[in-house]
C-alpha cells in the first residue's frame, strides 16, 4: 500500500498518475483478500517448519524408548497392536533404525480411520494409538492447506496464493523509486510515526518479502488442486511425471506363491543391503501375488530410493532412485523440500522462518496502514481514474491469467460482478485520495 495525492495528473498509458493509481487500486483490492490468508499461512507455515522439533517435544513418551537387550519381531508388534485395537488394514511400518526409537505402524482401524500406533520394539507394548488426522501437526497442516474445509477450503487458499503473486508484482511497481522517492529512501528502514511508520514498514517489508516469500509460494503451487492438477496433467502427457513405485503403475508382482513369505525384518535387511538410507517405510503385499514396497524416507530427497521385493524369494524386482525421475519431477520435488525448509539444512529453515515473519509483518502493517488511512464508514478504496493499458500490460495480464488460472477466473468474475452489481451500488469505485 502506498500514498498518492489527489492532484496527481493522469499522464500516459503506462506511467504517471493515472496508471500508478490504477495499479494501486489493483494492489489494494488484491490485498483485501490476500492479507488475511497471508497472515494465517505465515503463522501456520512458520510453525509447521519446526514439525520434527515440536513432535519430539510433545510426543517424546511415544517416540523414545529405553534400549533393551533384544527386539521383538515386527509380526509380534503387529499382534500386540491387534490385541488392543482392530486393524482392518496395515498401511505401513516405519523404523528409524535407531535402538532408542519406537516402531511406528500406520493402519486403518475397525472404522477405517487412518491411524498411527507407536510400539516399544523391545517389549511390544503399545505406547499410543491415535487417528492420523488428530495429530497436532497434521491438524495444523490442514489449516494451512485447506482451512479444515477439505477440497472446498483448499480452493480459497490457492486463490489467495495466486493473487499474492499479483499483489507482489503490483507492490513492487508501487515501491519502485520515482520522483522524489530515491533509491536510498526505498531501501531505508522504516522511520516516522503513526501511519507514516506503518506505511514505510509495509513498503520496506514488502521488498524483502518479495525476494523470500514469492519463491515459497511458487514452490508450494504443485500441492494445489487447480495449478498443481494442471501441472500433473502436463507432466503425464509429456512423460515428465514422477516414476515413483509408491502408488502402483508398472510394478511387478511376486513370481511365485510357494513357500513362506518374508518377515518384515528380512525386508528391512534387504533394504540395508541395497544401500537404502534409514529411516525406512515399508508397505506389506496386498495379496498372495503382490510384493513388498519399501523406501528410504530420508529428509534429503537425493537419498530417497524405493524397492519392490518379491515376498517369497526376497529378489529385488524393481528399484527406483530419485535420480531416475525426469528433470521436471525432480525440480518439483526439490521445490516442495525447499518449501518445507528441508532442502539445504538449517539455512533453508532459517530462510523460511524469516520469510514467514516478513509475511506476517507485511500483513499486519498493510492492515494497520489501511485502517489508519480509510475514511470512516468506508473501505477507502484508492481513487483510480480511467487509464488505458498498453500492449505490454495487456500481455502481462493475459499471461498471468494463463499461468495463474484462478487469477483469470476470479478477474472475469469480478469484472462481471462490477458491471452488474458493484457499479450500481458504488462499491470498490474509490473516493478522494487522502
Amino acid at each position: 500500500m502506498t500514498d498518492a495525492t489527489a492532484s496527481a495528473p493522469a499522464r500516459s498509458k503506462t506511467t504517471g498518475g493515472a496508471f500508478y493509481r490504477l495499479v494501486w487500486k489493483w494492489h489494494f483490492l488484491a490485498s483485501l483478500y490476500v492479507l488475511p490468508f497471508m497472515a494465517m499461512l505465515a503463522v501456520t507455515g512458520g510453525i509447521y517448519l519446526y514439525k520434527p522439533f515440536i513432535e519430539e517435544r510433545i510426543y517424546a513418551d511415544r517416540l523414545n524408548v529405553e534400549v533393551g537387550t533384544e527386539q521383538q519381531s515386527y509380526e509380534a508388534q503387529l499382534a500386540a497392536l491387534s490385541a488392543v485395537t482392530e486393524v482392518s488394514r496395515v498401511r505401513g511400518i516405519m523404523t528409524e533404525d535407531q535402538p532408542d526409537r519406537s516402531t511406528v505402524i500406520e493402519f486403518d482401524d475397525g472404522n477405517r480411520i487412518r491411524s498411527l500406533a507407536w510400539i516399544n520394539p523391545y517389549t511390544a507394548d503399545v505406547l499410543a494409538v491415535q487417528p492420523r488426522d488428530e495429530m497436532a501437526m497434521q491438524v495444523l497442516r490442514k489449516v494451512h492447506g485447506e482451512l479444515l474445509l477439505g477440497d472446498f477450503g483448499t480452493k480459497f487458499v490457492e486463490l489467495a496464493a495466486h493473487w499474492a503473486i499479483v499483489m507482489f508484482i503490483t507492490g513492487l511497481y508501487l515501491w519502485w523509486p520515482r520522483g522524489q522517492r530515491t533509491v536510498k529512501k526505498a531501501f531505508s528502514p522504516p522511520s516516522g510515526k503513526g501511519r507514516s511508520f506503518w506505511r514505510e514498514t509495509h513498503l520496506f517489508t514488502g521488498i524483502l518479502a518479495a525476494v523470500l516469500v514469492v519463491p515459497m509460494i511458487v514452490a508450494g503451487l504443485p500441492w494445489t488442486d487447480v495449478w498443481g492438477g494442471g501441472l500433473s496433467y502436463v507432466q503425464q502427457q509429456t512423460g515428465t511425471n514422477s516414476k515413483s513405485l509408491r502408488f502402483g503403475g508398472d510394478v511387478p508382482n511376486s513370481t511365485t506363491s510357494e513357500g513362506m513369505p518374508l518377515s518384515y525384518a528380512e525386508v528391512f535387511a534387504i533394504a540395508r543391503a541395497e544401500g537404502l538410507v534409514a529411516p525406512y517405510e515399508t508397505r506389506p503385499p496386498r495379496d498372495a501375488g503382490a510384493a513388498y514396497w519399501i523406501r528410504s524416507a530420508h529428509i534429503d530427497r537425493a537419498n530417497q530410493a524405493e524397492l519392490i521385493i518379491d515376498q517369497y524369494s526376497g529378489a529385488v524386482l524393481k528399484r527406483h532412485d530419485f535420480a531416475d525421475n525426469p528433470l521436471v519431477a525432480r525440480v518439483v520435488s526439490q521445490g516442495i523440500s525447499f518449501h518445507q525448509g528441508e532442502l539445504y539444512g538449517w539455512l533453508n529453515l532459517a530462510q523460511n522462518t524469516l520469510a514467514a515473519l516478513l509475511a506476517l509483518v507485511l500483513s499486519v502493517s498493510g492492515f494497520v496502514a489501511w485502517w489508519m488511512r480509510r475514511p470512516a464508514g468506508s473501505l477507502g478504496v484508492p481513487a483510480a481514474p480511467e487509464a488505458s493499458l498498453g500492449t505490454g500490460m495487456i500481455v502481462l495480464v493475459i499471461g498471468l491469467s494463463i499461468l495463474l488460472p484462478l487469477v483469470g477466473a476470479s478477474l472475469i468474475l469480478a469484472l462481471v460482478l462490477d458491471w452488474l452489481i458493484f457499479r450500481k451500488l458504488g462499491w470498490f469505485q474509490g473516493g478522494p485520495a487522502t
